[in-house]
This record gives C-alpha cells, structure tokens and sequence, in this order.
C-alpha cells in the first residue's frame, strides 16, 4: 500500500483554522476526495488536457463537471469563471456543495476562485496534476484569473479545505511543461532553504528522470517552504512576498509572450533579472548569480528575454504588479541562496527605475547574442 505524506497547513498562526495535505503516488481516487467533502455535492473543475489523459477514469461518467477548454492560461479570465459558477446553478447545486480542482495552476486558481465567489462561497479541493501547481499554487489560497491587462487582476484569497497531490500525474506531462514548472521549486530554495537548492542541483537527472523519490521529495519540501511563509503571513502583507521572488518581470514576459512562454519560463527569466538587480544593489554576486544560471540551464530552462518582447513593454507593464506602490513595482529579493533579503522590517523592496531597465537591458542584449 501506498505510503502517504500528510501534514496540515495552518491558514492563521493567531487561529485553529488549519487544512490537511496528502502527498503520494496513485493516490487519487473518489473516496479519498469523499473523505475531505465531508458530505457536501462535488463539482469538479478541469481542463481538456488532464480529461483526456484519463488521470482520473473514475470521473469521466461524472456529469457534475466543468472542462475548461482551451486548456491552459488563454481561458483563465472572468468569463470562463462566470461559465463555471452558471453550469452549476443549471444542476441545481447550492451553498452543500464542493469544488473540486483537478489540473494544473490555472485550473486550480479558476475553481479556487469559483469556490469562493459561488454562493459566497463554498469549500475547494485541490487536486494538483502540474509541477508549478505541486510546487506552489495549490498550497496558500490563492486564487485569481486575468484582465486583458495583467495577470491575476480579479481573485479572492480562500484557502482549500483540503489539497492532494499525486506525484504519479506528473509521469503524463509533456517535457517542455514538467520542466517549467520545476522553476518554482528552485525559486523555494533560493528565498529559504539552501539545502532544498543543493538537492535539486545534486539530483537534476533523477528530476529530469521524473523518479518517484525524488517527486515526493520535491513536493513535500516545497509544501514545507510554502506552508510556512503562508502560515506567517497568510494574506500576503509583507514576508508572503518573498514568494513572488522572479515574478515581477517574470509575469511581465508572461503576458508580453502572448502564451508562447510558459509560466515557470518566464519565472526562471525573472530570477536571472533579480540576481543582476541584486548584484547592482551590492548584495549580489556574479559567482552566486553564474551558479544559478546553471542549474537552470540544466533544467532546459530559458534565462533571457525573446527578441520580441521589447524592453518598455516589459517597463510599462510592471506598473501594474500586485505589489507596485506610486505607479512602481516593489520587489523580493535575496542576499544569499537560502535567504531572502529583508530591510526595515519588509520583504519586497523600492528598486530604482534606472535598475530594473539596466536588469531587462541585459537580458534582451545577451538575448541577441
């Protein structure tokens, strides 16, 4: 039998509130999910790509489901919510039912957004089949879709009421996906434990390899980092930040690329952008910075901006960032592999303009190489 990793996640360190996580390998099935509903009608929330990977052939006779279609970030917007929270008022659920996410990021951030807006909301359970949504989206509660301007513009912070991740439904992932999504796990080393950094860069062939000791180490260490800034700061006013570390440019080139670049690619590029800003501040350095230019270059992961993302794009659209202040981004940052750069008290940090253009500048010149 299977043996399970559980633990629970505290949603305030002040309140009781807290949810469980179970890690395994095969583990999905509908009793373990009944076993969370706690009686309530479940809807399940997925995509065309996970329904017919047949991860979960038990569900395909469901009809109490939704399947976003087309899969992936294009459908993650306020229309396709609207379609969800619709299909289930037309069979008839109420205020007992679940939601159920079953997919990647996208599709849990879109069902976990559902849950809480639906009635005024109603518990969600996730089901993460990606390794960005193992690594990160899953755990913390939140949720969110875009705008036709900028990422995640619409959301609700609502915590699951339970989170399963089955190491197995990384085995039917397309390469070029698995691999970008890892991007999230080398960012959970860098803002907090450098031994979880060293792991992934002294195990990067098992990883590659998808081997299942190595997933269900991954996830749970990732859980672990996660967990533990979420329950500190659950509502992402200050030390919760340092989770959005590569982010700030990296959801810029996300949305400049029209979806040609995949959400952990575009956080990789966002990281080598924070480490040249990080060395412009004196808290960096070119070694440390080639160090991690390394490893995700052996994780096939892209570390420049494309050609044809300009510059001030990138500039103009991260004045819109969650974290910006006066019209300007603020950003998290390091000062070694394994811990997160912290002055006066705040996690995200002023970066003067001139700074950030020279970062981007770089990148887009040695692009061009």
């Amino acid at each position: 039998m299977e043996e399970l990793i559980k633990f629970n996640v505290k949603t305030k360190p002040s309140e009781a509130g807290e949810y469980p996580v179970v890690i395994g390998s095969g583990i999905i099935s509908k009793p373990l999910i009944e076993s969370f509903a706690e009686g309530r009608r479940n809807f399940i929330v997925t995509d065309e790509n996970v329904e017919s990977a047949s991860l979960c052939s038990e569900f395909k006779a469901q009809d109490d489901k939704f399947i976003i279609s087309p899969a992936g970030e294009i459908s993650k917007n306020i229309k396709t919510v609207i379609e969800i929270v619709e299909a289930m008022e037309a069979a008839g659920f109420g205020r007992d039912s679940v939601i159920t996410g079953l997919g990647g990021g996208t599709v849990g951030d879109m069902a976990g957004f559902a849950a809480a807006i639906f009635k005024r909301g109603v518990p969600v359970i996730h089901i993460p089949t990606s390794t960005v949504a193992q690594a990160d989206s899953s755990i913390g509660g939140k949720t969110g879709v875009d705008s036709s301007i900028s990422k995640n513009a619409f959301g609700a912070f609502h915590h699951p009421a339970a989170v399963i991740i089955d190491t197995h439904t990384l085995k039917t992932l397309p390469e070029r996906e698995y691999l970008s999504g890892l991007a999230e796990s080398v960012k959970h080393g860098l803002i907090m434990d450098s031994g979880y950094f060293s792991f992934i860069e002294n195990n990067t062939a098992e990883l590659i390899g998808r081997g299942d000791q190595a997933l269900k180490h991954l996830a749970k260490e990732n859980c672990r980092i996660k967990a533990r800034v979420v329950e500190e700061d659950p509502c992402e006013k200050n030390q919760r930040r340092i989770l959005n570390y590569g982010h700030t440019i990296g959801h810029a080139v996300e949305t400049l690329s029209n979806c040609k670049l995949l959400h952990g690619e575009c956080v990789s590029i966002g990281i080598i952008a924070a480490g040249l800003i990080e060395i412009e501040l004196g808290i960096g350095s070119k070694q440390r910075l080639e160090r991690i230019e390394n490893l995700l270059n052996k994780l096939s992961l892209p570390v420049r901006i494309p050609d044809y993302i300009s510059k001030d794009d990138i500039l103009s659209l991260i004045k819109h960032d969650k974290k910006a202040v006066d019209g300007w981004p603020r950003f998290a940052l390091i000062e070694d592999i394994g811990k997160a750069y912290t002055k006066g008290g705040q996690w995200a940090h002023p970066v003067n303009a001139r700074l950030v253009e020279s970062a981007v500048n770089q990148l887009k010149q040695q692009a061009a190489r």
